[in-house]
């Protein structure tokens, strides 16, 4: 049985929005309050940029982070398959 999503009231740059999520209030409020803090970096830092300018360089750095979180998750998935392999053929010898 599917989790049953939940409507959640959100605001983010001045905007309300209703979402739906099967995720927790409390990763729910995780999710928004780090945009929040990205998008209010942003714009301390992108000096008179539209809000939607803000908001396209806010996307636009949390999918560089997702894509650099990503690849190191992806190396360290290679490294222990590597090494699983290793202690596998060792196990082997062994025997």
């Amino acid at each position: 049985m599917e989790p049953l999503k939940k409507r959640f009231d959100i605001k983010i740059l001045g905007q309300e929005l209703s979402v739906s999520s099967d995720s927790g209030d409390e990763h729910v409020a995780k999710v928004v309050g780090y945009v929040t803090e990205r998008v209010e970096e942003i714009g301390r830092t992108a000096g008179k940029a539209t809000t939607m300018n803000v908001a396209i360089l806010t996307a636009l750095n949390i999918a560089d982070e997702y894509f650099k979180l990503k690849g190191e998750n992806e190396r360290i998935v290679r490294q222990l398959e590597a090494r699983s392999e290793n202690l596998i053929h060792l196990i082997n010898e062994l025997n």
